[in-house]
């Protein structure tokens, strides 16, 4: 336990810290102001040498929000600073509704907790005409394994569709904006703008590469960054900004519940689970804590589609099932914005730890269902009932909806403890789901004999808080265990005695007979890669006079294969290299460097004759 003397000093320190960035921005403006008096005083952040800002932007399925940083040193103890959202409204909420509002002219109009109380205040013909978005971050979930395409759409709550880049890009656009002013705001004599910011952006650990250059490419569209090279957006996951956060932790840090010891040790050679538990998606990693406190995997993210938009999903099968199957779809059909303030008003007592709960009825279900039969006699006594214009739920039935959500939980966890060579002392349970007393008590009641099961007192803020840390530096995280096995389609001199006869080819100068798809393998599934480790790989043309190279990029969850069209190995990317002139295949070479041990999959090559180097856009989405 620390000493007064000991905190005092560190709040000093933070003091001094932030007392210099001040202090530099002050001579600046000044310096500033004596070249030319007329110009009005406020400092372009861009004149430094690097970003003094970092906002981590926790872009969720169910809630978003962000935290900053203004730091003159990327130093990793700065100050986090909290935005609390929707207090008009009598909240003080670490993150809003992840919900948009677009007129009928696919002009946005609202996000957040705005645009759902604005959207379901809406009579049944306004709300018909509009394009209201939840959960739509499940869209690129659901395509992981999938082709993702730049042109996906994805359908609002009233069926009416709209490009998801659209959707995605404006959401981004609004919390760029919201934390811009935020900042600025607090900052008297100085002024952000979106170029002088390292924007850090949370994604699921499980989320495959399309879906990470998805979400760039919708923060450039948004005005975050000028192009997707840009180094100014860093995509941290979830779960690793997590354990970030909780790893600084003192023990008043963590909720007293379920055990008596709340430390969190992180001694080298310790290892723990990190459970993400989202609106969308539950996210697990496994770390292990370093002799230089730095972090490494112990084994591949996995997770599934059971944060609390299932028991939300269990909550509609319910209501489905006590109206009828007609009844409910007509309803869902004519009155959305009515359905949507129910979900709302779920939503909200879902994690009470109230025995019973009462969810307001809209009227115009009442109504239909009254002309059906007396709309007491839809409800069996089964753990609802009908009361004064709400559904009553007790307490069994309120938790019946959180089975499979947790039973799907608890087996994942289960996997991690089960596997060889892992030995894991703590649970981790972060993200806005983790508030939940009944996700806490059934995962402490499964685990808590085998190891420690904490969860943060601040559950919501671990994520955000930690992406800033993510932000200050990114080798924090020292090595991850690769997911797939990756490589690149190349060939090879043919061999009658191990090749494919299918595959001979000949050039056109018929002096290179040659196999075509073989799968060269750059890294391999389960192995541990070291962060910004590369790939090295030197690649010639086939033809003499050939003015480019084109790259085909694969992934297979076999540790080996030989070609590229074996079952199960599947291209996830492309890329072309541009070749000189006048020059034969002979002397032409291309050095190929991949680099996989980060969050993303970068790439560069360097044309060996003229050592002309480019960064390398890898294509993972479809047109």
């Amino acid at each position: 336990m620390k000493s007064k003397c000991e905190v005092k000093n560190e709040t000093n320190l933070i003091r001094s810290i932030e007392f210099m960035v001040l202090e530099q921005l002050r001579l600046m403006l000044q310096r500033r102001a004596l070249r030319n008096p007329s110009l009005t005083p406020v400092i372009p952040a861009s004149t430094m040498s690097d970003t003094l800002l970092i906002v981590a932007i926790d872009f969720g399925t169910a809630f978003s929000g962000y935290c900053y940083s203004v730091n003159s040193k990327r130093d990793v103890n700065s100050k986090v600073n909290k935005v609390t959202w929707d207090r008009e409204y009598g909240f003080r909420s670490p993150k809003t509704r992840t919900c948009v509002l677009f007129n009928k002219h696919e002009e946005f109009e609202k996000f957040g907790l705005d645009a759902l109380l604005c959207y379901t205040r809406m009579g049944a013909r306004e709300a018909t005409e509009f394009y209201f978005f939840e959960n739509f971050k499940m869209k690129l979930y659901k395509k992981v394994g999938e082709d993702i395409s730049k042109t996906l759409m994805i359908s609002a709550q009233n069926g009416k569709q709209m490009p998801a880049l659209k959707v995605f890009s404006e959401s981004l656009r609004y919390l760029k904006d919201h934390a811009l002013k935020t900042v600025n705001e607090s900052m008297s004599d100085f002024q952000f703008t979106s170029d002088d910011v390292t924007w850090v952006l949370t994604v699921p650990a499980i989320w495959d590469n399309a879906a990470k250059e998805f979400m760039r490419l919708a923060a450039e569209k948004a005005g975050l960054i000028h192009n997707t090279f840009s180094k100014n957006l860093i995509i941290a996951l979830e779960p690793e900004a997590a354990s970030l956060s909780c790893k600084q932790l003192p023990s008043k840090g963590f909720l007293a519940e379920g055990t008596n010891d709340l430390k969190m040790e992180h001694k080298p050679g310790m290892q723990y689970i990190v459970v993400d538990c989202g609106g969308g998606t539950i996210d697990l990693a496994t770390h292990e804590v370093l002799e230089d406190t730095y972090l490494k995997e112990c084994c591949s993210p996995s997770g599934g589609p059971w944060g609390s938009c299932m028991v939300d999903d269990e909550f509609r099968a319910f209501l489905e099932e006590l109206f009828g199957v007609h009844l409910w779809q007509e309803y869902k059909k004519n009155y959305p914005a009515g359905l949507q303030k129910m979900m709302h008003d779920f939503s909200i007592q879902k994690c009470t730890e109230k025995s019973e709960v009462y969810i307001a009825c809209p009227y115009n279900l009442i109504k239909m269902a009254a002309e059906k039969q007396e709309i007491s006699l839809f409800f069996k006594n089964d753990g609802a009932t009908w009361s004064d214009g709400c559904i009553k739920l007790s307490d069994a039935k309120l938790t019946s909806f959180f089975h499979n959500s947790t039973e799907n939980i608890i087996r994942e966890i289960q996997k991690i403890l089960d596997t060889p060579e892992i030995n894991i002392e703590c649970i981790l349970l972060v993200g806005g789901y983790a508030t939940s007393s009944r996700l806490k008590d059934k995962v402490r009641g499964k685990f808590e004999k085998r190891c420690k099961v904490l969860c943060p007192n601040d559950p919501q803020y671990a994520i955000m808080k930690g992406a800033v840390i993510f932000g200050n530096n990114p080798t924090l995280i020292r090595s991850r265990v690769c997911a797939l096995t990756y490589g690149i389609m190349t060939t090879e001199t043919f061999d009658p005695k191990k090749h494919d006869k299918q595959k001979l080819r000949v050039n056109n100068q018929k002096d290179y007979i040659y196999c075509k798809d073989i799968f060269f393998k750059l890294a391999e599934k389960g192995k541990n890669i070291e962060n910004n480790e590369k790939a090295v790989h030197y690649l010639m043309p086939i033809d003499d006079g050939q003015e480019k190279m084109s790259f085909r990029f694969f992934t297979t969850k076999q540790c080996n294969v030989t070609y590229t069209d074996e079952p199960g190995v599947k291209q996830i990317g492309s890329f072309t290299v541009p070749l000189p002139k006048g020059y034969t295949k002979h002397n032409v070479e291309v050095r190929l460097d991949i680099e996989f041990g980060s969050t993303e999959i970068k790439a560069t090559a360097t044309e060996q004759i003229s050592q002309t180097k480019r960064e390398i856009k890898l294509d993972f989405l479809t047109e």
